[in-house]
């Protein structure tokens, strides 16, 4: 399974960026689909993450200025990130967990990462 992550830079605050991950065509279903980030000398944290059932979960921290949503036929996730703030600088990291293919099923895959900074 492999994650491909694009949409990261640099913005000013209060700006806006657009984040996308793309799973292997190979794929049947994956339950969950999200972004978590990491900060220098942070751990990594959740940012959101939506089922394929829609149901969405959010970091108190990014509640209403992102929005995550999910293309299901295409395996495709978005983030659209507003209002960004310094703070919100980090290693953006795409993940999928429960994973089915054709060899069966498979948990908690991540991408190569995408940096976004956000200048003050």
């Amino acid at each position: 399974v492999q994650l491909v992550e694009s949409g990261g830079g640099l913005v000013q605050a209060g700006g806006s960026l657009r984040l996308s991950c793309a799973a292997s065509a190979s794929i049947f279903s994956i339950y969950s689909m999200g972004w978590y980030r990491q900060a220098p000398g942070k751990q990594r944290e959740l940012v959101a993450t939506v089922t394929s059932g829609g149901s969405t979960n959010y970091a108190d921290s990014v509640k209403g200025r992102f929005t995550i949503a999910r293309d299901n036929a295409m395996n495709t996730v978005y983030l659209q990130m507003n209002s960004l703030k310094p703070e919100d600088t980090a290693v953006y990291y795409c993940n999928a967990d429960r994973v089915r293919d054709r060899e069966g099923w498979g948990l908690n895959y991540w991408g190569q990462g995408t940096q976004v900074t956000v200048s003050s």
